[in-house]
């Protein structure tokens, strides 16, 4: 006769990855052992995990366990060297030292936000001349400006990295005088914000990015007039310098931005133009949909076929039918002049209005509707006005959108004290 008491039943542990000891006594519940899932993932998986967290985070990973010590160091580096990784400056370059001197490599990405440059150029070109940042994809480098009369020169090593970056930044920093023609085959974003740079070089720069999506220059000194063709732009930022950059009390001012070829541009963004260009000329840009903030700092402003001169356009015989987001820049507000603008772009669906008070200004603008607007009749959707005082021109340009925009869904109003935060 079988016996029938009942067999005793064999607890079967989950499978543990080689190096991974048993877990600890206590770590259970209900009988059930605790799974470390992510220390199940293989080490590629868990490679670009570590590489996507923070400089610190990611080496602090080696004490995670046995197995996980080698992972960091063969993980593609993410070495931001920001204050985040220390705020005492002598600790952060000791830091930066020691991980490229641990860290084989490969290198993603390298952030050397405001560092201090004093006696320290042959460190600093050290690094960048690193094997450990072979390869590398993203690059920020910015000295911290301690004395505006004295040179801060871009290490040319920096530069080296053109064949595998895709995103780039520059700040206040001397470019090379003469630069060798590069090649950038991958570099999707360019920022150079407060460098100085000779016209030609930047040309130079701009003609080796050959895939460039977005392009930030803001605040450079050296350059007068900007010259850009191509076919993968999308996104133009820019400003020019103020009067006292680094030090110059009468740097080169930026004149004149040209587009004279983008096919792919959807956004050009103006910022800052008391500092210029005051000449903007578009020659060709068939998707451009975002535009501004304009002001009346820009002397001339050609679009295609549409002139305006100090925010007044010349000719309303032609339009720009692309354009849906717009910012204007209006003392008064003047709705005159942004009537002008709902002309010349008449498929225009966002408007934004920054409004500088003119008490004397005056909007008794009357709509024909013999003469219709197509902007206010079948596209306007959104108004926001910006600095709003509520005075006599303020509520007359609010009426005339309000009463003749006819598919308008939201008009906001941000008011002197809400800028303030009171």
């Amino acid at each position: 006769m079988e016996d029938d008491a009942p067999t005793a039943t064999k607890k079967i542990k989950p499978d543990r990855i080689d190096g991974q000891g048993p877990p600890k006594a206590g770590n259970s519940a209900g009988g059930d052992e605790c799974l470390d899932y992510i220390g199940r993932l293989p080490d590629e998986v868990l490679g670009t995990i570590i590489s996507l967290l923070p400089t610190k985070a990611g080496a602090r990973t080696q004490a995670v366990s046995r197995r996980w010590r080698p992972l960091w160091r063969a993980a593609p580096l993410n070495l931001g060297a920001g204050y985040d990784l220390t705020g005492q400056d002598h600790k952060r370059i000791v830091f930066v030292s020691k991980i490229l001197a641990d860290h084989r490599g490969p290198a993603r990405r390298f952030l050397l936000p405001y560092i201090r440059l004093r006696d320290r150029y042959a460190k600093i070109d050290g690094w960048l001349r690193s094997r450990a940042l072979d390869g590398l994809q993203e690059i920020q480098f910015t000295y911290e400006i301690e004395d505006p009369l004295l040179p801060y020169p871009l290490p040319p090593s920096a530069l080296r990295f053109a064949p595998t970056l895709c995103a780039a930044e520059f700040g206040p920093c001397d470019f090379p005088t003469e630069m060798a023609p590069l090649l950038f085959p991958c570099l999707k974003r360019l920022i150079l914000y407060g460098v100085a740079i000779s016209q030609d070089a930047l040309h130079n720069l701009l003609s080796g990015c050959l895939v460039l999506e977005s392009l930030q220059l803001e605040y450079n000194i050296g350059v007068a007039c900007v010259r850009i063709s191509s076919s993968t732009l999308r996104s133009i930022c820019f400003s020019g310098p103020s009067r006292w950059e680094r030090g110059q009390h009468n740097p080169t001012m930026f004149e004149e931005l040209a587009i004279e070829d983008a096919p792919r541009l959807e956004r050009l963004l103006p910022h800052d133009l008391s500092n210029g260009p005051v000449i903007i000329r578009v020659m060709r840009a068939p998707k451009l949909e975002i535009l501004g903030m304009l002001s009346s700092g820009i002397a001339i402003l050609e679009l295609e076929t549409i002139v305006f001169q100090k925010m007044i356009a010349l000719s309303l015989t032609t339009s720009m039918r692309t354009l849906k987001v717009l910012a204007l820049d209006s003392a008064g507000p003047n709705l005159n002049s942004v009537v002008d603008f709902l002309r010349c772009f008449p498929c225009l669906q966002k408007l934004y209005v920054m409004s500088q008070p003119n008490p004397d200004m005056t909007n008794k603008l009357s709509y024909d509707p013999l003469d219709p607007l197509e902007c206010l009749e079948t596209h306007l959707q959104q108004v926001i006005v910006n600095n709003y005082w509520g005075m006599g021109p303020d509520v007359d340009f609010a009426k005339f959108i309000i009463l003749n925009a006819k598919v308008l869904k939201k008009m906001v109003f941000v008011t002197v004290d809400s800028n303030s935060g009171r």
